[in-house]
């Protein structure tokens, strides 16, 4: 089966931050686009431009080739696929599931066994980039499944970014995407405390940022969300209260692999402190709100309302 524009119809479940501008890409690449979305009003772009809009995730799937869920929590995930009415009973056989939502590698095995049983393809594909990377189609795409499903897939999906990387079985693409959510957690600390340090001798941060990035600490962290701390601008691009969703997977999967992660657990807890002042949908740069807080005894009230929002 060949996943051309012409001929195939995809479903796109999740129209949020991140999966609107990934299923604009595909709508823009001449695919038949159907949508469903919790909150329909996050989908009216992507239905103006002409994708067709279904009541359900299962009628979404019952008349799709290929349908790809952006959502946020492993429940959710659970729900779209295994409840009544949900992916795996609706989808015709011979239909790929494509998970790219960050999830427990568990479930994606379990949904991964649901569907074989069922003659349909399951694939796990996170992705990592943020909502420019979304907006832009430079995403990085982590996948855990069959090697043959993952080739019909794959220049569905490199449409959405240009590095798309089969990591292993089902389950993967999950255990890839911690990875990579372990890596940022600790930078992201590191970013907020050279910063405040910065600030705190006088010197101009702007300045010192200039000269880190081009050495040897040069990170994604750094030029990316350095300048917007600084500037005070935590628009979410990746939430707060998601990331944490996505520490907790991997502290868990640590725990059951008796693996110890010390900086894991100290950017959580130091996260949980951005939540806990209402910086829950604020963006992850919010983390440097801790240490504008050390100056001021509250966030500023537009900050408490963003992430409230």
């Amino acid at each position: 089966m060949g996943l051309e524009p012409e001929s195939t119809v995809v479903g796109f479940i999740g129209t949020g931050v991140m999966g609107g501008s990934m299923a604009e890409r595909l709508l823009r690449a001449g695919f038949r686009l159907l949508v469903h979305n919790r909150t329909p009003g996050r989908a009216q772009p992507l239905l103006a431009a002409g994708a067709g809009w279904r009541e359900d995730p299962g009628a979404v799937a019952a008349e799709s080739d290929i349908v790809l869920t952006m959502l946020g929590y492993p429940q959710d995930v659970a729900e779209v696929y295994a409840g009544t009415g949900g992916l795996l009973e609706s989808a015709r056989p011979g239909t790929y599931l494509v998970d790219m939502t960050t999830s427990k590698p568990s479930l994606a095995e379990r949904i991964w066994r649901d569907a074989h049983g069922r003659g349909l393809h399951a694939l796990d594909a996170p992705v990592s980039g943020g909502a420019s990377g979304a907006r832009e189609a430079r995403l990085s795409i982590m996948v855990g499944g069959e090697p043959a499903d993952f080739e019909v897939v794959r220049p569905l999906l490199e449409r959405l970014g240009p590095r798309v990387v089969l990591q292993g079985g089902p389950g993967a693409g999950q255990h890839a995407k911690l990875c990579n959510q372990i890596a940022l957690a600790s930078a992201m600390v590191g970013v907020c405390e050279a910063l405040a340090y910065a600030r705190r001798t006088g010197l101009e941060p702007a300045r010192v940022l200039q000269s880190m990035e081009a050495g040897a600490a040069a990170s994604w962290a750094l030029s990316h969300h350095g300048p917007r701390m600084l500037a005070g601008d935590f628009e979410a691009g990746f939430y707060v209260k998601h990331f944490l969703k996505d520490m907790g997977i991997a502290l868990e999967s640590a725990e059951e692999m008796e693996l110890d992660l010390p900086g894991l657990e100290l950017a959580r807890m130091l996260y949980q402190q951005v939540e806990e002042m209402g910086l829950g949908n604020a963006g992850t740069q919010a983390l440097f709100a801790l240490w504008d807080d050390e100056e001021d005894d509250d966030p500023p009230p537009e900050l408490v309302q963003l992430g409230r929002r």
